[in-house]
């Protein structure tokens, strides 16, 4: 007798005819495999589906994640190939209930794991093909109307020709940029690349919040660290203050007005420094700039991604150079989750590709940092 799951997802194909080949990802959302067709051979990644409570049906989560990643069809948005299912259990038996899978293609590397691994070095040109890449990106999918919501390293995927994808839509919904009273929840994005305006309990909100994450991200190009490593979003509002100066109505007009504004600490009296902390690392004038325009604290005037592909570092000497170059030069898949755990440095002495792996500190077993 058919079950509800053949009913919901009559053509789902049955997930054996995949070899699992290696688990490449590990966090809150399930896990990740490698994985190979037994007849074409083709390589994907299987991202597994978890079913928090089944008496609820389907996880209205995965619903959404799906409808959106089948609306969106461009070559830096990861591709849905199909959804699978292992084989159901029948009438009166007490086998497990069937497991979803999203079937996607698949990506050698994730751009943490390129990170970590010091033998991986970025010329200007290939961090420009890279984050020209990432902004094409999401400059499509906020056409399109859709939130990314969860911008960091693990979820930039490269593959070994050099082919930047955003991945991981679970925490992605659509947004209307027509309504003043739209109510999203403020508790999305990983706490290091969460924008101050999440951290102070805003609720409407709209494509900025991704490029926030986009700033941290381009940082992260050069320092090869996550450049702001709180434990709690007191200590993350913090460490936002000390590089990009004191929250306040004179640089931010009305954050005084955002519910958590007198209910945390914030600190006061502090310059902004993104420019001058960052300069150690980044050499390029323009890139700089455009660091300095991103990691703005008010999300009216950080820059939006149409303004960031035409800003003079996509446009200035050396012009964006192919990835698939210096990632040949690499055999082995680099991913976070397969990363070995690197003893954090002492702040004032960095030593980039030394970085501990984000999903552990984030425990608060550090000390909370910027870069």
């Amino acid at each position: 007798m058919a079950t509800d799951d053949d009913f919901l997802f009559p053509y789902c194909d049955d997930v054996s005819k995949y070899e699992r080949l290696a688990k490449i990802g590990q966090g809150t959302f399930g896990e990740v495999f490698k994985a190979r067709h037994r007849q074409t051979k083709k390589l994907v990644a299987l991202k597994k589906i978890l079913m928090d409570n089944e008496k609820e049906g389907f996880p209205i989560t995965a619903l959404r994640e799906i409808k959106i990643l089948q609306l969106l069809k461009h070559e830096n948005v990861i591709n849905l190939i199909e959804i699978c299912k292992t084989k159901t259990k029948t009438e009166g038996s007490k086998g497990a209930p069937a497991t979803f899978y999203l079937v996607f293609d698949f990506c050698e590397h994730d751009l943490a794991g390129l990170l970590s691994n010091i033998n991986v070095k970025f010329s200007l040109a290939e961090i420009k093909k890279a984050l020209k890449q990432l902004f094409e990106g999401l400059f499509y999918i906020h056409s399109n109307k859709i939130l990314h919501r969860d911008m960091k390293a693990s979820n930039i995927l490269i593959t070994k020709d050099g082919k930047l994808k955003l991945a991981d839509f679970g925490l992605a919904r659509a947004f209307s940029s027509s309504s003043k009273s739209n109510k999203y929840t403020n508790r999305v994005v990983t706490l290091w690349y969460r924008p101050p305006e999440l951290l102070l309990g805003e609720r409407n909100y709209g494509p900025s919040v991704d490029l926030w994450g986009a700033g941290c991200i381009m940082a992260e190009m050069w320092t090869r660290s996550p450049i702001l490593q709180g434990s709690t979003d007191q200590t993350q509002l913090s460490l936002i203050s000390q590089l990009c100066g004191s929250i306040c109505p004179e640089v931010w007009p009305g954050v005084e007005k955002l519910e958590l504004f007198n209910k945390l600490e914030l600190l006061k009296g502090q310059k902004r420094r993104v420019k001058e902390r960052l300069s150690g690392y980044v050499r390029d004038s323009y890139a700089l700039d455009l660091l300095d325009r991103l990691l703005c604290l008010d999300p009216n005037k950080r820059i939006d991604t149409d303004s960031a592909l035409n800003h003079d570092f996509f446009w200035s000497e050396p012009m964006p150079g192919d990835l698939g170059k210096m990632l040949s030069q690499h055999s082995t898949s680099m991913f976070e989750y397969l990363a070995p755990p690197r003893r954090p440095r002492q702040p004032n002495h960095p030593a980039p590709g030394n970085h501990p792996k984000p999903h552990t500190n984030q425990d608060g077993q550090y000390h909370d940092r910027v870069f």
